[in-house]
C-alpha cells in the first residue's frame, strides 16, 4: 500500500486561483495535489508547533522574572543603530 493510500480524506474549500496555482505546480514537479497539500500542512503544523513552544518558553521567562524593560529595549536599539552608523562611516572612509 502506498503512503498516499493511507490516511483519512479531509475536504477544504479553496479559491480558484489557489487551486489553479496548485495545478501548475503539481504538473511542474510531477506530484499530486494531495502530495502538495500534505507537504504544506505538515510544514505549517511544524511551524505552528514551533511558535507555540516559543510562546510557552516566553511565558515561563515572564513567570520567572526574566524580562527587560521597555527602556532597556530602546537603549539596545539605540546602541545598535549607533554601531551601524559607525560601521557605515568606517566603510565609507
Amino acid at each position: 500500500m502506498k503512503m498516499a493510500d493511507v490516511g483519512r480524506v479531509v475536504t477544504a474549500k479553496l479559491p480558484d486561483d489557489l487551486v489553479s496555482l496548485m495545478d501548475e505546480v503539481a504538473d511542474r514537479i510531477d506530484r499530486s495535489k494531495s502530495w502538495i497539500v500534505r507537504q504544506a500542512i505538515t510544514e505549517w503544523l511544524a511551524e505552528e508547533q514551533r511558535r507555540y513552544e516559543l510562546t510557552l518558553e516566553a511565558l515561563r521567562d515572564v513567570d520567572e522574572g526574566r524580562t527587560i524593560s521597555h527602556e532597556e529595549v530602546l537603549g539596545m536599539v539605540s546602541d545598535r543603530k549607533r554601531k551601524q552608523r559607525e560601521t557605515r562611516a568606517r566603510s565609507a572612509a
